[in-house]
Protein backbone atom coordinates (compact mmCIF):
# COMPACT_ATOMS: atom_id res chain seq x y z
CA UNK A 1 0.00 0.00 0.00
CA UNK A 2 1.12 3.56 -0.63
CA UNK A 3 1.70 6.11 2.09
CA UNK A 4 -0.61 9.09 2.64
CA UNK A 5 1.42 12.24 2.08
CA UNK A 6 -1.21 14.41 3.67
CA UNK A 7 -1.26 12.72 7.05
CA UNK A 8 0.61 14.19 10.01
CA UNK A 9 3.13 11.81 11.56
CA UNK A 10 6.57 11.82 13.15
CA UNK A 11 9.68 10.90 11.22
CA UNK A 12 9.39 7.36 9.89
CA UNK A 13 11.69 4.46 9.04
CA UNK A 14 10.42 3.47 5.62
CA UNK A 15 9.34 -0.16 5.46
CA UNK A 16 7.71 -2.44 2.92
CA UNK A 17 6.47 -6.02 3.16
CA UNK A 18 10.07 -7.25 3.49
CA UNK A 19 10.94 -4.98 6.40
CA UNK A 20 12.82 -1.71 6.66
CA UNK A 21 13.90 -0.23 3.34
CA UNK A 22 17.61 -0.76 2.68
CA UNK A 23 19.51 0.63 -0.31
CA UNK A 24 22.95 -0.23 -1.66
CA UNK A 25 24.92 2.84 -2.68
CA UNK A 26 28.39 3.45 -4.11
CA UNK A 27 29.13 6.62 -2.14
CA UNK A 28 31.14 6.72 1.11
CA UNK A 29 29.00 6.65 4.25
CA UNK A 30 29.77 8.58 7.43
CA UNK A 31 27.99 10.86 9.87
CA UNK A 32 26.80 13.93 7.98
CA UNK A 33 27.55 12.49 4.54
CA UNK A 34 25.19 13.89 1.92
CA UNK A 35 24.33 11.85 -1.16
CA UNK A 36 21.80 11.43 -3.93
CA UNK A 37 20.34 7.98 -4.67
CA UNK A 38 20.27 6.67 -8.22
CA UNK A 39 17.39 7.58 -10.51
CA UNK A 40 15.80 4.16 -9.97
CA UNK A 41 16.21 4.40 -6.19
CA UNK A 42 14.76 7.91 -6.14
CA UNK A 43 11.75 6.70 -8.13
CA UNK A 44 11.24 3.86 -5.66
CA UNK A 45 11.45 6.17 -2.65
CA UNK A 46 9.32 8.97 -4.05
CA UNK A 47 6.73 7.22 -6.20
CA UNK A 48 6.49 3.69 -4.78
CA UNK A 49 7.09 4.33 -1.09
CA UNK A 50 5.73 7.90 -1.36
CA UNK A 51 8.38 9.12 1.04
CA UNK A 52 8.75 12.70 2.21
CA UNK A 53 11.26 14.90 4.00
CA UNK A 54 12.13 13.46 7.40
CA UNK A 55 11.60 9.82 6.51
CA UNK A 56 14.53 7.45 7.07
CA UNK A 57 16.12 4.66 5.04
CA UNK A 58 19.04 2.33 5.71
CA UNK A 59 22.11 2.56 3.46
CA UNK A 60 25.11 0.28 2.96
CA UNK A 61 28.02 0.24 0.51
CA UNK A 62 29.96 -2.91 1.41
CA UNK A 63 32.67 -0.93 3.22
CA UNK A 64 31.31 1.45 5.85
CA UNK A 65 28.64 -0.64 7.54
CA UNK A 66 24.95 0.23 7.57
CA UNK A 67 23.74 3.79 8.17
CA UNK A 68 20.38 5.31 9.00
CA UNK A 69 19.88 8.22 6.62
CA UNK A 70 17.27 10.96 6.59
CA UNK A 71 15.56 12.23 3.46
CA UNK A 72 16.55 15.90 3.63
CA UNK A 73 15.29 17.25 0.32
CA UNK A 74 12.70 16.06 -2.16
CA UNK A 75 12.21 17.06 -5.79
CA UNK A 76 9.95 15.56 -8.40
CA UNK A 77 12.50 13.01 -9.64
CA UNK A 78 15.28 13.17 -7.09
CA UNK A 79 16.00 13.47 -3.42
CA UNK A 80 18.90 14.05 -1.05
CA UNK A 81 19.87 11.75 1.81
CA UNK A 82 21.96 12.65 4.86
CA UNK A 83 23.61 9.96 6.99
CA UNK A 84 22.85 10.34 10.68
CA UNK A 85 23.86 7.28 12.72
CA UNK A 86 25.54 3.96 12.01
CA UNK A 87 23.12 1.10 12.66
CA UNK A 88 25.60 -1.75 12.04
CA UNK A 89 29.37 -1.92 11.79
CA UNK A 90 30.79 -3.50 8.66
CA UNK A 91 30.98 -7.29 8.62
CA UNK A 92 31.55 -9.74 5.81
CA UNK A 93 30.25 -13.08 4.66
CA UNK A 94 32.46 -16.19 4.76
CA UNK A 95 35.13 -16.41 2.06
CA UNK A 96 33.14 -18.67 -0.24
CA UNK A 97 33.07 -18.52 -4.06
CA UNK A 98 30.61 -20.14 -6.42
CA UNK A 99 31.90 -21.22 -9.85
CA UNK A 100 28.97 -22.39 -11.96
CA UNK A 101 28.20 -23.29 -15.55
CA UNK A 102 25.33 -21.08 -16.78
CA UNK A 103 22.10 -22.93 -17.50
CA UNK A 104 19.87 -22.24 -20.49
CA UNK A 105 16.49 -22.48 -18.73
CA UNK A 106 17.50 -20.71 -15.52
CA UNK A 107 18.64 -17.06 -15.83
CA UNK A 108 21.97 -16.42 -14.13
CA UNK A 109 20.28 -13.56 -12.30
CA UNK A 110 18.13 -16.04 -10.39
CA UNK A 111 21.19 -17.97 -9.22
CA UNK A 112 22.92 -14.69 -8.31
CA UNK A 113 19.94 -13.71 -6.17
CA UNK A 114 19.76 -16.99 -4.27
CA UNK A 115 23.53 -17.30 -3.88
CA UNK A 116 23.64 -13.78 -2.45
CA UNK A 117 21.02 -14.74 0.13
CA UNK A 118 23.11 -17.81 0.97
CA UNK A 119 26.18 -15.69 1.66
CA UNK A 120 28.44 -16.13 -1.37
CA UNK A 121 31.35 -13.70 -1.65
CA UNK A 122 32.09 -14.12 -5.37
CA UNK A 123 30.23 -15.48 -8.40
CA UNK A 124 32.20 -16.92 -11.31
CA UNK A 125 30.42 -18.16 -14.47
CA UNK A 126 32.34 -21.05 -16.05
CA UNK A 127 32.15 -22.18 -19.67
CA UNK A 128 32.46 -25.94 -20.18
CA UNK A 129 32.24 -28.11 -23.29
CA UNK A 130 28.56 -28.84 -22.58
CA UNK A 131 27.56 -25.31 -21.56
CA UNK A 132 24.62 -24.24 -23.70
CA UNK A 133 24.02 -20.76 -22.29
CA UNK A 134 27.32 -19.10 -23.15
CA UNK A 135 26.07 -15.53 -22.90
CA UNK A 136 25.73 -14.20 -19.37
CA UNK A 137 24.04 -10.90 -18.55
CA UNK A 138 26.43 -9.66 -15.89
CA UNK A 139 24.52 -6.39 -15.43
CA UNK A 140 21.35 -8.32 -14.69
CA UNK A 141 23.24 -10.64 -12.33
CA UNK A 142 24.56 -7.66 -10.38
CA UNK A 143 21.12 -6.05 -10.20
CA UNK A 144 19.67 -9.27 -8.78
CA UNK A 145 22.55 -9.59 -6.32
CA UNK A 146 22.09 -6.01 -5.11
CA UNK A 147 18.35 -6.51 -4.62
CA UNK A 148 18.99 -9.73 -2.69
CA UNK A 149 21.60 -8.04 -0.48
CA UNK A 150 19.19 -5.20 0.28
CA UNK A 151 16.39 -7.58 1.25
CA UNK A 152 18.46 -10.18 3.11
CA UNK A 153 20.22 -7.78 5.45
CA UNK A 154 23.77 -8.52 4.35
CA UNK A 155 26.22 -5.61 4.27
CA UNK A 156 27.96 -6.41 1.00
CA UNK A 157 27.23 -7.41 -2.58
CA UNK A 158 29.11 -10.37 -4.07
CA UNK A 159 31.73 -9.72 -6.71
CA UNK A 160 30.62 -10.95 -10.13
CA UNK A 161 33.32 -11.90 -12.63
CA UNK A 162 33.37 -12.29 -16.37
CA UNK A 163 32.81 -15.86 -17.65
CA UNK A 164 35.94 -17.99 -17.87
CA UNK A 165 36.71 -21.31 -19.57
CA UNK A 166 36.98 -24.30 -17.24
CA UNK A 167 40.62 -25.04 -18.08
CA UNK A 168 41.55 -21.39 -17.45
CA UNK A 169 39.70 -21.47 -14.13
CA UNK A 170 41.67 -24.51 -12.98
CA UNK A 171 45.00 -23.01 -14.12
CA UNK A 172 44.38 -19.71 -12.35
CA UNK A 173 42.80 -21.07 -9.16
CA UNK A 174 44.34 -19.20 -6.17
CA UNK A 175 46.89 -21.00 -4.03
CA UNK A 176 45.49 -21.89 -0.60
CA UNK A 177 41.85 -21.92 -1.71
CA UNK A 178 40.12 -25.31 -1.83
CA UNK A 179 37.52 -26.21 -4.45
CA UNK A 180 34.51 -28.34 -3.60
CA UNK A 181 33.66 -30.22 -6.81
CA UNK A 182 30.03 -31.36 -7.01
CA UNK A 183 30.77 -34.58 -8.86
CA UNK A 184 27.81 -36.24 -10.51
CA UNK A 185 29.88 -39.41 -11.01
CA UNK A 186 28.54 -40.80 -7.74
CA UNK A 187 31.78 -42.36 -6.50
CA UNK A 188 32.84 -39.47 -4.23
CA UNK A 189 32.38 -38.90 -0.52
CA UNK A 190 29.01 -37.45 0.59
CA UNK A 191 29.35 -33.69 0.97
CA UNK A 192 28.49 -33.49 4.68
CA UNK A 193 30.94 -36.26 5.57
CA UNK A 194 33.71 -34.65 3.53
CA UNK A 195 33.27 -31.21 5.08
CA UNK A 196 33.27 -32.51 8.64
CA UNK A 197 37.01 -33.17 8.31
CA UNK A 198 38.23 -29.94 6.69
CA UNK A 199 39.59 -26.75 8.21
CA UNK A 200 36.81 -24.33 9.07
CA UNK A 201 38.93 -21.22 8.35
CA UNK A 202 40.07 -22.30 4.88
CA UNK A 203 38.82 -20.20 1.95
CA UNK A 204 36.69 -22.30 -0.38
CA UNK A 205 35.01 -22.38 -3.75
CA UNK A 206 32.20 -24.59 -5.03
CA UNK A 207 32.11 -25.84 -8.62
CA UNK A 208 28.91 -27.05 -10.31
CA UNK A 209 28.45 -28.18 -13.88
CA UNK A 210 26.15 -27.57 -16.84
CA UNK A 211 23.06 -29.36 -18.06
CA UNK A 212 24.24 -32.90 -18.76
CA UNK A 213 27.23 -32.56 -16.45
CA UNK A 214 30.93 -32.31 -17.20
CA UNK A 215 32.29 -34.47 -19.99
CA UNK A 216 34.62 -37.32 -18.89
CA UNK A 217 37.82 -35.48 -19.81
CA UNK A 218 36.77 -32.40 -17.85
CA UNK A 219 35.78 -34.50 -14.86
CA UNK A 220 39.16 -36.24 -14.89
CA UNK A 221 41.02 -32.94 -15.17
CA UNK A 222 39.12 -31.46 -12.23
CA UNK A 223 39.74 -34.48 -10.02
CA UNK A 224 43.48 -34.40 -10.75
CA UNK A 225 43.87 -30.94 -9.20
CA UNK A 226 45.41 -31.08 -5.72
CA UNK A 227 43.11 -28.34 -4.38
CA UNK A 228 39.91 -30.14 -5.40
CA UNK A 229 37.68 -32.09 -3.02
CA UNK A 230 35.16 -34.18 -5.03
CA UNK A 231 31.83 -34.76 -3.27
CA UNK A 232 28.44 -36.21 -4.06
CA UNK A 233 25.15 -34.50 -3.25
CA UNK A 234 23.19 -37.66 -2.55
CA UNK A 235 21.21 -40.34 -4.35
CA UNK A 236 18.92 -38.10 -6.42
CA UNK A 237 19.77 -36.37 -9.67
CA UNK A 238 19.55 -32.60 -9.23
CA UNK A 239 19.23 -29.82 -11.74
CA UNK A 240 22.42 -27.81 -11.96
CA UNK A 241 20.94 -24.78 -10.19
CA UNK A 242 19.51 -26.95 -7.40
CA UNK A 243 22.90 -28.60 -6.93
CA UNK A 244 24.63 -25.23 -6.58
CA UNK A 245 22.21 -23.95 -3.95
CA UNK A 246 22.20 -27.26 -2.06
CA UNK A 247 25.99 -27.30 -1.90
CA UNK A 248 26.08 -23.70 -0.67
CA UNK A 249 23.59 -24.50 2.08
CA UNK A 250 25.49 -27.57 3.29
CA UNK A 251 28.81 -25.68 3.28
CA UNK A 252 27.32 -22.79 5.26
CA UNK A 253 25.79 -25.19 7.79
CA UNK A 254 29.08 -27.01 8.42
CA UNK A 255 31.87 -24.53 7.65
CA UNK A 256 30.19 -21.15 7.34
CA UNK A 257 28.20 -18.69 9.41
CA UNK A 258 25.24 -21.01 9.98
CA UNK A 259 27.24 -23.14 12.40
Amino acid sequence: MGRDKDRDSPETDLADSGGKVRLFVEAPLAAGAKLAPSEAQAHYLLHVMRSRVGDHVLLFNGVDGEWRARIAEVARRSCTLICETQSEVQSDVPDLWLAFAPIKKIPAGYLAQKATELGVKLLQPVITSRTVARRVNLERMRANAIEAAEQSGRLSVPEIREPIALDALLRSWPSGRRLLFCDEGGDSCPIANALEHVGKQTPWGILTGPEGGFDPRERAAIRQCSFVLPVTLGPRIMRADTAALAALAVWQAICGDWS
